[in-house]
């Protein structure tokens, strides 16, 4: 590598502006962002980040998910690409950083490329995956899950959100149902730079995450089938309460995730009483279970306790209760090759870095069963991500951006 690239940086003060300048698409009263995947909100970035990637020479395609690929010819353009980038959309309560630091670090990374003059062998493609949250629509990570086969593009298009509208729906209202077809831009490998989410970093002094693994998922829809009786006047022994009932699953569910850690955690994230009223005993209660652990054989623990425990519960309460499995992601180990890469140029760089497990599912995560795949952490304030109160340091943000991109050029190769 010439001496020009080993000691390229990339411009932090111009990463740390566009990161607040995209910001202000649903911009939160609490300085957080919510802009829900293919919203008015997400079309405002969108075209924000499709016009910054023009600027920058990019040559752009979308496709029939509305993912977004910015392409940066190479002087090598038989081979794919090296792929980069990450998402923006965010949660309904989420922050400046998570999804947006990766996909803006790697616009970033193609303009510091730009201005320094330097050509890498293998081109560069620089990625918006839709719907990586999941907030909106499920599953999560849905494009990049179709892009490796998991699912067919006509059944992501039909997913629907709690209004109704499907994927195909949203997708035509905001003008980002493109062309391409879902797998048919090609990726030689692929790097994702992320927030933690976690406390891991910031805990020990680590400016970098040199992500080796990422946890496995079960999510599961529950529905508590209880009945539906006047609180005044019904004996407590005579109750099917679908409140109780789901109560006792909350508990057993902590119970259980406990039991197998450390490795091991389980939420359950939403529940809704079916025509709640003060004065009626629960009859109807729908319900979400997130159940996570990087061993494939604990993913079998948990559900297996999980199932026996509900069924339990529900036998002695006299209740029915639906558990359906409705996602399961295996647990991920990156490619070794990737990693060591992503090792090396934080070494290289002189950051203080640690090998770490992701607890958050990424589009990485998907990637990597069908290409290598790698990603890079950097610290968020007390680990807090999904929260309005999410915050990293600008310094932090440009270091993994450095890391991304030495990581890159390694991997695509420096023209000469």
């Amino acid at each position: 590598m010439s001496r020009a690239a080993t000691n390229l940086q990339i411009d932090s003060a111009r990463l740390w502006g566009t990161i607040h300048d995209t910001a202000k698409f649903g911009a939160t009263p609490k300085g957080g962002v919510r802009r829900l995947t293919l919203s008015a909100e997400d079309k405002q970035v969108r075209d924000w980040f499709r016009k910054a990637c023009e600027d920058a020479g990019l040559e752009v395609q979308v496709d029939a998910l509305g993912s977004m690929f910015g392409l940066r010819k190479g002087r090598d353009m038989s081979k794919p690409p090296i792929g980069v980038g990450s998402h923006l959309d965010t949660q309904p309560t989420g922050g400046k950083y998570d999804g947006v630091l990766g996909t803006l670090a790697a616009l970033e990374m193609v303009r510091t490329l730009n201005d320094a003059g330097i050509e890498t062998e293998l081109p560069i493609c620089i990625c918006n995956w839709t719907n990586e949250e999941g907030s909106r629509f499920a599953p999560a990570m849905m494009a990049s899950a179709a892009y490796v086969g998991d699912f067919t593009t006509d059944d992501i298009l039909s997913r629907r959100d709690a209004e109704g509208i499907t994927v195909a729906q949203a997708l035509d209202t905001i003008g980002y149902r493109g062309d391409a077809p879902v797998g048919r831009q090609k990726f030689t490998s692929f790097v994702e730079l992320h927030i933690e989410q976690g406390p891991i970093l910031e805990a020990e002094n680590k400016t970098i995450g040199v992500v080796d693994s990422g946890q496995g998922v079960l999510w599961y829809d529950g529905k508590i089938t209880g009945f539906e009786s006047h609180a005044g006047s019904t004996p407590m022994p005579l109750r099917r309460d679908a409140l109780a009932t789901l109560s006792e699953i909350v508990l057993a569910m902590e119970s259980i995730a406990k039991k197998h850690g450390p490795k091991a955690v389980g939420t359950i994230g939403e529940a809704v009483i079916a025509a709640p009223s003060r004065n009626v005993i629960p009859g109807e209660i729908a319900f979400t279970v997130d159940c996570r652990s990087a061993d494939a054989a604990i993913m079998d623990a948990l559900d297996r306790d999980l199932r026996a425990a509900v069924a339990e519960i529900a036998t002695r309460r006299k209740v029915d209760v639906q558990l359906d499995l409705v996602w399961r992601k295996a647990p991920t180990h990156f490619d070794p090759k990737l990693v060591d890469a992503v090792e090396n140029a934080a070494t290289q760089l002189g950051y203080p870095h640690r090998r770490i497990t992701s607890g958050a599912g990424h589009d990485a995560c998907n990637l990597n069963t069908v290409m290598p795949a790698a990603m890079v952490f950097v610290p968020c304030k007390d680990g807090i991500s999904h929260n309005e109160l999410e915050d990293a340091t600008q310094s932090d943000c440009a270091a993994g951006a450095n890391v991304l991109m030495h990581t890159v050029l390694a991997l695509a190769g420096v023209a000469s």
